[in-house]
């Protein structure tokens, strides 16, 4: 009698454990499943604004978008007051603003800033040949 109640107790105590083990498995789904974000409809209060206080400077844009290129020389881009912007520069400032804009070759399209105004860009570009 005494075995049966011991593997009475020992089942139990296994079963409770599974249970606790089961609901911190589903304590940890539950967090990686969260939102990462959150939706606003026209109208609604907004919780914070996080969205930019006004156009971002040439270097501001060069810090966060360009530099990982342009700041390197990766994939042959030319690095900030490099003489390899001159040949660029004379092919004139508009074509140098399209090309960014829209990609060339190994750059992809904005330099990956997609929430770059022209501007911004235009202005990414003055900071990055100025000295040349």
């Amino acid at each position: 009698m005494k075995k049966l109640t011991f593997a009475l107790v020992l089942m139990t105590t296994a079963a409770i454990a599974n249970v606790a083990a089961q609901d911190a498995d589903n304590d940890a789904i539950k967090k990686r499943l969260e939102p990462v974000g959150q939706v606003y409809l026209a109208g609604a209060e907004v919780a914070a604004d996080t969205g930019p206080k006004g156009p971002r400077t040439g270097e501001q844009v060069y810090q966060s978008s360009c530099f990982a290129c342009h700041g390197t020389g990766a994939l042959d881009a030319p690095k900030k007051g490099d003489a390899a912007w001159k040949p660029r520069i004379a092919q004139g400032a508009d074509l140098l603003l399209k090309h960014a804009i829209e990609g060339i070759r190994t750059m992809p399209a904005r330099g990956t800033c997609m929430d770059c105004s022209d501007d911004e860009i235009s202005a990414a570009i003055a900071f990055m040949i100025e000295g040349v």
